[in-house]
């Protein structure tokens, strides 16, 4: 049974939605570097793992710990002061300890190979789990509390929501065609086998955008991405344009009629 939720202000639902869009954007992220981690371990070299290693933790002690912290300070705060949040706040707050636990486990130098990826694994999925709580429970909460306004408690948290950019639900024209929708590939031939994989088939639409732009951002100087899209994404193509003009070069691996594969080169240097 699905339950709908009414905000207590149209200015409540949309920082409610600017919060989910940056929580895609850090998962997007995460996806990537941990993938990285996996791949190195593919390949049995155990330096190449503790960089892969190092790199995803990082990044998540200058963007996902900070966005947990300020979370805390915030959200959590307004959550746990309500008695129906109480015990719901105690638990995340319970799991960020965890998170924090998983990253300083993946900065260190003591984990072997086994250890290390299954400790990004365990980040990866624990981390997805949370925001799903995040989005399904505190969120709610929040927005339905009339004497809560979540749109203040959020003004000017960067850590919360991120910044400008992919916020603005430009996702949501999907199906319109863009000037700077292809581009040729610029990096040479390649069917994206060395790359990981993001299939935003299986993304809520909503959340889509958000997503995949964590996922590029997650993408180190001279790799790559190959997205699979359920359609020809070229809106999407002119976003990634228009946020880092000229970083990324895209080749279609494959045009429909059931998916659409394109890889993404990131440019050295």
């Amino acid at each position: 049974m699905n339950v709908v939720v009414v905000a207590s202000s149209e200015a409540d639902a949309q920082a409610a939605a600017a919060v989910e869009q940056h929580h895609a954007q850090l998962a997007g992220t995460l996806q990537i570097k941990v993938d990285a981690v996996f791949r190195a371990a593919g390949g049995g070299d155990q330096e190449e793992v503790r960089t892969a290693a190092r790199d995803l933790a990082a990044w998540c002690r200058a963007e996902l710990i900070p966005h947990a912290v300020a979370e805390e300070e915030t959200l959590y705060a307004a959550a746990g002061s309500r008695p129906q949040g109480r015990l719901l706040v105690d638990g995340m707050r319970t799991e960020h300890a965890v998170l924090v636990g998983l990253v300083d486990d993946l900065a260190g130098p003591a984990l072997s190979l086994i250890q290390t990826v299954a400790s990004a694994g365990a980040l990866q999925v624990m981390f997805a789990n949370h925001l799903e709580k995040e989005n399904t429970l505190v969120l709610p909460l929040l927005i339905s509390d009339p004497e809560i306004s979540v749109a203040d408690l959020l003004a000017g948290m960067h850590d919360l929501i991120g910044g400008a950019e992919g916020h603005e639900h430009a996702a949501q024209q999907d199906d319109a065609t863009a000037p700077h929708g292809e581009h040729s590939c610029a990096c040479g031939e390649t069917d994206g086998a060395e790359y990981p994989v993001l299939d935003a088939r299986a993304v809520p639409h909503a959340i889509r955008h958000a997503t995949i732009f964590g996922a590029l951002d997650g993408v180190r100087s001279g790799a790559g991405l190959v997205l699979v899209a359920p359609h020809d994404p070229k809106p999407l193509l002119a976003q990634v344009e228009q946020r880092n003009p000229g970083l990324f070069s895209v080749e279609y691996l494959e045009r429909g009629p059931d998916a659409w594969r394109l890889v993404f080169a990131r440019q050295a240097g």
